[in-house]
């Protein structure tokens, strides 16, 4: 019973850990979410500026 026990505590650490980690990537990737639109913003904004100026 003791090393079900053990068992049970390293599996619990070792998935609150991989949440963790999953969060971080998920943070990760909103910033670079939100960094590709207001490029693409910026890049259509730009191409309608560079057709009206014809």
């Amino acid at each position: 019973m003791k090393k079900l026990n053990s068992l049970l505590l390293a599996l619990a650490m070792v998935a609150f850990s991989g949440c963790s980690v999953i969060g971080g990537i998920f943070k990760v990737g909103a910033a670079v979410g939100i960094i590709a639109v207001i490029v693409v913003i910026l890049l259509i904004i730009w191409l309608i500026s560079a057709f009206r100026g014809r």
